[in-house]
C-alpha cells in the first residue's frame, strides 16, 4: 500500500511526455495482445496466480522499473563505447606525439660536411 500512495504521488510529478507515452511500445502482435488480455480479465484457478490478482496495481511500477533498468544498461553499453573510443584517441595522440618528437631530433642537413 505504500508503493502505491508512493505511485500515486510520483504519477503526479510525472512529465506531460511521461503521461502520454510513459512506456515503450508492445512488441506484441495484435493476436497476441488481445490474448493476453482475455487472460488477464479471467479469473485465475491456482492460489498463487489468484494471490498475485491482488498486485495488479503494482504492474505500472514494475513496467517504470524495467524501463529504468533498460535505460541503466543502455547508458553503460554507451559509457564503455565511449571509454573505448577515448582510449583509442589517447594511443593515436600518443603515436602521432611519438612521432614527432623523433622528427625534431633528426638533425636538419643529413650531410653536414
Amino acid at each position: 500500500q505504500r508503493i502505491l500512495r508512493l505511485a500515486e504521488m510520483c504519477r503526479r510529478l510525472e512529465t506531460e511526455e511521461e503521461k502520454v507515452l510513459p512506456f515503450y511500445p508492445s512488441s506484441l502482435a495484435e493476436w497476441e495482445q488481445q490474448k493476453a488480455r482475455r487472460v488477464l480479465e479471467e479469473r485465475p484457478s491456482e492460489p498463487l496466480a489468484r494471490a498475485m490478482q491482488d498486485y495488479l496495481g503494482l504492474e505500472r511500477f514494475w513496467q517504470r522499473f524495467n524501463k529504468a533498468k533498460l535505460e541503466e544498461k543502455a547508458l553503460e553499453q554507451a559509457q564503455a563505447a565511449l571509454a573505448n573510443r577515448n582510449q583509442d584517441l589517447r594511443r593515436l595522440l600518443q603515436q602521432y606525439l611519438a612521432g614527432v618528437a623523433i622528427k625534431q631530433k633528426v638533425p636538419r642537413d643529413p650531410h653536414p660536411f
